[in-house]
């Protein structure tokens, strides 16, 4: 069993700036990567992002690429998304997931563990 639980979301206009942490306790190992997935009003969970155990592998959608990036503290056993530049539609419910796998999950399905989200609200 993982706990995720999420933080940092909020209120931000456009073009600004947010990080969103999600601490993991419980069952770890090797092939442990963390995704980060957001959800819209109304729309199916969309990927976001993923980064593999000790930081390594590192995946991003395209429509984030370069404005996103994942990050991790071991120690902490913490991941984090640096969100820059982010648009209205950026707007839901964001999630971190767990996933036992060596791929490069990107679907929902693929993930074993989820947090309970935080709202990230881009204002225009």
């Amino acid at each position: 069993q993982v706990m995720l639980v999420e933080s940092g979301g909020g209120l931000v206009q456009a073009g600004g700036s947010l990080r969103l942490s999600c601490a993991a306790s419980g069952r770890s190992g090797s092939t442990y990567l963390i995704g980060w997935f957001r959800q819209a009003p109304g729309k199916e969970r969309e990927f976001l992002a993923s980064i593999g155990r000790s930081g390594g592998t590192m995946d991003y959608a395209d429509s984030v690429q370069g404005r996103f990036t994942c990050s991790s503290d071991d120690a902490k056993n913490t991941v984090y998304l640096q969100m820059n530049s982010l648009k209205p539609e950026g707007t839901g419910v964001y999630y971190c997931a767990a996933a036992y796998t060596l791929g490069i999950p990107r679907t929902p399905i693929e993930y074993h563990y989820w947090g309970q989200g935080t709202q990230v609200t881009v204002s225009s």
